[in-house]
């Protein structure tokens, strides 16, 4: 057969390359390095570091401050003195210093209460914190699946495309044995040749696309994977809940809901926060200090050393800001009423989200179940087909035919079941069970 095969080489080229990979990342497996090394999640947990080191005591106000000061002076006069006897002196170039040292405290016993809301609405933002890098696992996770599905379906597609190839080339060598008896034309081995050439068309394009899906998904899993790996093609559709119990857990731990509602907190804490304004500020001062003089001849006394403690309490009330506080006050308030208002509209949106995504994942998995259905239809047509072109009562063209709607068939199956499956997820993420469930 005086044939070219390069395209047939190279498509079975790529075919023993998805073989050949050893590393099989299962679901599990995938998620656990994407919450190991995605950089977005890592960012995210940087930030909750950030607003839980901002919740320690050491930033709530209460503790007091502790200053330390010391100081040095020189000083090289020309001094007249006159005395109470009625003497008098001249000193020309009279020198004298004086060093002081000291430890300053500081404490705030009362300040209307304000550092005690602001204590609470960092432990709240932290919380907040906490939900927003649980968002951006989720979201993380969505993507990661849309991902590593993506590479899941195209496996399939690339072995029922090699399937395919082999049933093309068995034609080819059949078609080649009648043309050489005299049994049949050249045209049937010329049509067999364009067919297996457009077979490995479509496995060099999908395997291509295969390579560029395995590097998006290792992109998300912060290129914590070999190059030659391989996912699982099994799909467990293991949604246990039903739609009213699922309806009320979105209402409830919704992540977008619980945002809200921290901010909610935030916003009345706020409130309480600016109204301290209106009250006075109560203080406690202690110094302990050391201070020595070395004076010039013209004092009565040449070297003083001084060391005591003291202490003080002060109060200090802004009576009259010129109306900041009480504009701080109002905006707070209509701050907390936005909140509720987007509190409301959220939940309405989960609603028609949630309606939405649960008849998109129901109608997706009865598209499944008939493409599954459809592929035994499909291939028992095929092999029927197949035995009556071996005896001659079907041409080529309704071979072919046969062929593509067994491969079509199988193509449109996997595409259903891993788009069900990421409907799945996406209802598990709207009412906040995505990552309580096991992949």
């Amino acid at each position: 057969m005086n044939i070219k095969y390069n395209l047939v080489v190279l498509a079975a080229f790529c075919c023993t390359a998805i073989v050949s990979a050893q590393d099989v990342v299962t679901q599990e497996q995938a998620v656990k390095l994407a919450l190991e090394n995605n950089y977005g999640i890592k960012i995210a947990k940087q930030a909750v570091e950030v607003a839980e080191n901002n919740t320690s005591v050491l930033n709530s106000g209460y503790l007091p401050t502790l200053t330390g000061a010391a100081g040095a002076t020189y000083n090289l006069d020309n001094t007249e003195a006159q005395f109470s006897d009625g003497s008098s002196t001249v000193l020309n170039g009279a020198e004298s210093d004086r060093y002081n040292a000291s430890v300053n405290l500081n404490y705030t016993l009362f300040d209307g209460s304000g550092r005690q809301y602001n204590y609470k609405s960092l432990k709240e933002q932290y919380q907040l914190s906490e939900l927003q890098a649980r968002e951006t696992i989720e979201n993380t996770v969505i993507q990661l699946f849309s991902v590593y599905y993506s590479v899941a379906q195209l496996t399939e597609n690339l072995d029922a495309l090699q399937e395919t190839l082999e049933v093309s080339k068995d034609r080819l060598v059949r078609a080649q044995y009648q043309f050489d008896y005299g049994q049949n034309t050249k045209l049937g081995v010329l049509n067999a040749e364009v067919d297996i050439n457009n077979d490995s068309i479509n496995i060099i394009s999908s395997f291509q696309d295969l390579k560029n899906a395995k590097r998006d998904l290792n992109v998300v899993l912060g290129n914590a994977l070999n190059p030659e790996f391989t996912v699982n093609t099994k799909v467990d559709f293991t949604l246990q809940f039903q739609k009213e119990d699922l309806l009320e857990k979105a209402k409830t731990r919704n992540v977008a809901l619980l945002q809200t509602e921290k901010n909610i907190a935030i916003s009345q804490l706020d409130i309480k926060s600016n109204k301290s304004g209106f009250l006075p500020t109560i203080g406690l001062t202690g110094t302990y200090g050391w201070n020595k003089n070395n004076n010039n001849g013209a004092s009565f006394v040449s070297v003083s050393t001084n060391t005591g403690l003291s202490g003080g309490l002060n109060l200090s009330w802004n009576l009259f800001d010129g109306g900041s506080t009480i504009i701080n006050v109002r905006n707070a308030k209509v701050n907390l009423e936005t909140q509720k208002l987007q509190k409301e509209n959220i939940l309405i949106g989960i609603k028609r989200d949630f309606e939405n995504a649960w008849e998109d994942f129901e109608n997706k998995l009865k598209i499944y179940n008939i493409q599954q259905q459809n592929i035994i239809t499909s291939q028992n047509n095929f092999e029927r087909t197949q035995e009556n072109f071996k005896i001659g009562q079907v041409n080529s063209i309704e071979f072919r035919q046969a062929q593509l709607n067994l491969l079509n068939a199988e193509l449109s199956r996997n595409q259903a079941k891993y788009q069900a499956k990421l409907a799945e997820l996406d209802l598990l993420q709207l009412s906040g069970e995505l990552l309580n469930v096991t992949f």
